[in-house]
């Protein structure tokens, strides 16, 4: 892998820590934080703002799971566990923690090498799927209050729908604004209006 990346790692076996900076760096990436705990690393988490967390399962304090969890309820963030124990109960609570990959030691760099790749590749498929959703939810919005705004003006005006619509876009294109602008300050106004009759 070409690209150098910003790693968090979180290990609380001293050699494995040290194994794990070692490789990272020879394979061209840095090293940003060497975390002991769970805790350690959730708590430096949002300081050093790394591409990739690589996590032990099992730690004292707060377990690399729940810190994964801990983590992805504020930030996006890859994350690859490793484990001595190749668990079916970890490997389902990996899946359910958000985590990419799941690797069992003894951790090689052949091995690491190409689950840092695939990482990082889903996890940009993942953040392009989700942002595409985010835009379809927002298109759905959008049309939801430009039907209501041209409803408002057919009822106001008995326009037909289609004069509604050339009437929002003229008066989008006259205020130099976008068309669901316009649409909200139609609602808006409608919404104080009918309040006002109250």
């Amino acid at each position: 892998m070409n690209q150098s990346l910003r790693i968090a790692v979180a290990e609380d076996e001293p050699l494995m820590r040290k194994y794990l900076e070692e490789t990272l760096t020879v394979m061209g990436h840095k090293v940003v934080q060497l975390a002991k705990t769970g805790r350690e690393l959730v708590d430096q988490f949002r300081t050093l703002k790394p591409d990739l967390i690589i996590t032990d399962v099992r730690m004292p304090d707060m377990d690399g799971l729940d810190a994964a969890a801990a983590i992805y309820a504020h930030d996006l963030v890859p994350i690859i566990v490793v484990s001595a124990h190749h668990d079916p109960d970890l490997i389902e609570r990996a899946e359910n923690k958000h985590v990419i990959a799941y690797l069992v030691k003894p951790i090689k760099q052949e091995n690491l090498a190409p689950a840092i790749a695939i990482a990082m590749r889903r996890f940009q498929e993942f953040q392009a799927t989700r942002q595409e959703a985010d835009n379809l939810r927002q298109a759905l919005e959008d049309r939801k209050i430009l039907e209501r705004a041209k409803g408002i003006l057919m009822k106001r005006t008995g326009l037909d729908e289609p004069d509604a619509f050339r009437r929002l876009q003229k008066l989008a294109r006259d205020n130099n604004r976008k068309l669901v602008d316009i649409a909200k300050n139609i609602v808006m106004a409608e919404e104080a209006f009918q309040k006002g009759e109250l």
